[in-house]
């Protein structure tokens, strides 16, 4: 199994991120102006980040989740506090080496599924070395 290499971050929070939040929904046609729309501020770490002490960023290499929006350069938002369901986003450790993927239980069996159709699935062995570091929560992008 190729060894994608993560760039992973903690979460601390140092200061609040309070950006206006507009009411009025943006259209892709004539603009109008929106500064009579503003309702509140919006905090991106109250949107983003739910238990603070068990939230951590990773950085994605690779193209094996290109079919879940994830691609090379994201940020993967992944919170340790939430319990990985069949059919979430993980960040999962196998045999030493991290990866990001779909987790599945089939027929008794334990799966790591890519969302692209080039990459095989991955069986976790009952011998095999295996932890789920967190649940993906988020995916930051460039757009």
């Amino acid at each position: 199994m190729a060894s994608p290499k993560f760039e992973i971050l903690g979460f601390t929070r140092h200061t609040d991120c309070a950006l206006p939040l507009y009411l009025a929904p943006v259209q892709a046609g004539f603009p109008s102006p929106a500064e009579d729309y503003i309702d509140q501020t919006l905090d991106l770490n109250d949107q983003l980040v739910r238990h603070p002490a068990a939230t951590f960023f990773v950085r994605v290499t690779g193209q094996s989740m290109r079919d879940a929006n994830i691609h090379p350069g994201d940020i993967l938002v992944v919170d340790r506090a939430l319990e990985a369901q069949n059919g979430t986003i993980v960040v999962a450790a196998l045999d030493g080496e991290l990866t990001v993927k779909r987790l599945r239980h089939k027929d008794g069996r334990l799966l790591l599924v890519p969302d692209n159709p080039d990459f095989a699935p991955l069986e976790v062995s009952p011998e095999a070395s295996f932890t789920v570091w967190g649940v993906v929560t988020y995916i930051i992008h460039k757009a």
